[in-house]
């Protein structure tokens, strides 16, 4: 398998460093610290940072089409309008339960997920959301829910319940003129991960169609072909490596949040955010329609 080297693009003490998401019209890294509640942006070319603090554990940050972000929090769904103000799209709150990972449709709903804070199966769910508040629940016994992503022919949903130790893939039927009801079906297994190699925990879908998965105490990330066979790994200097995604003006840089949170002697970069240059090709994501 080839071999990769890994860089630190931010050195940071992120307790659960999360979700990067490459915006695409403001050419920067968007990812959070889910226990610190804090969205960070990143700009490669220039170095600079930015930092704003939620009031509310956030489990994930969007780019909005219009500008702005999306943001999934403990107690719903909040929009950040340009000029930084903020407002619900839906709130809900459940005690015991936080907002965890999201990602938006080809359609431009966002999906997201929940858990509660002790982990008890069936205590999350993954919801759609559109533009206007309306809510679906797509899938209501999840324990952590997870990665989500769709293939570059948006027939695909893969999706992972951590403990589960699989990644899933959904058929999945939506519309790419916003016009459509994104309707997942024929729920099965594209790969498990095998014990004591961690836990899968974010993921994204690169320009060929593969997954490629964050190991949570499994130290590293894997790709998986669309045929769920493993055909590359790369190892990280940290155990829990939580999410990734393909960012730079080219797409071709893997961007890697990382956790310090339960970690007896944290290594160095634990909670940093680290960057693959040139380990593939990803596919620009689209922003939420609302």
């Amino acid at each position: 398998m080839t071999a990769y080297e890994y860089e630190v693009a931010v050195l940071a003490e992120a307790a659960l460093g999360e979700g990067p998401t490459w915006d695409v019209d403001a050419a920067r890294l968007i990812w959070i610290d889910i226990l610190g509640s804090r969205v960070h942006t990143y700009d490669p070319a220039t170095g600079h940072r930015t930092l704003r603090t939620t009031e509310q554990h956030v489990g994930a940050a969007k780019p909005r089409a219009g500008g702005g972000l999306v943001l999934n929090l403990r107690d719903g769904v909040g929009l950040v309008d340009p000029d930084g103000a903020f407002r619900w799209l839906h709130r809900e709150p459940v005690p015991g339960r936080r907002a965890n990972d999201a990602a938006v449709a080809p359609d431009g709903s966002l999906w997201a997920g929940t858990m509660r804070y002790d982990e008890a199966p069936g205590g999350g769910t993954l919801s759609r959301l559109t533009g206007d508040g309306t809510v679906e629940t797509v899938l209501d016994d999840v324990a952590v829910s997870n990665g989500t992503g769709w293939s570059p022919d948006g027939r695909l949903m893969y999706y992972i319940d951590s403990p589960t130790r699989r990644i899933d893939v959904f058929d999945y039927e939506g519309s790419k003129d916003h016009d459509g009801e994104g309707r997942v079906g024929n729920r099965r297994p594209l790969a498990e991960i095998e014990d004591g190699a961690g836990f899968p925990d974010g993921l994204t879908v690169d320009a060929d169609g593969c997954v490629w998965v964050a190991l949570w105490d499994g130290g590293a990330v894997r790709r998986y072909t669309p045929a769920g066979a493993l055909d590359r790994v790369i190892e990280l200097p940290v155990p829990r490596p939580t999410a990734c995604a393909f960012g730079g003006t080219d797409l071709t840089d893997l961007y890697i949040t990382t956790a310090r949170t339960g970690l007896i002697a944290p290594l160095p970069a634990a909670g940093s955010l680290l960057v693959v240059p040139g380990a593939g090709k990803g596919l620009a994501q689209p922003a939420f329609a609302g």
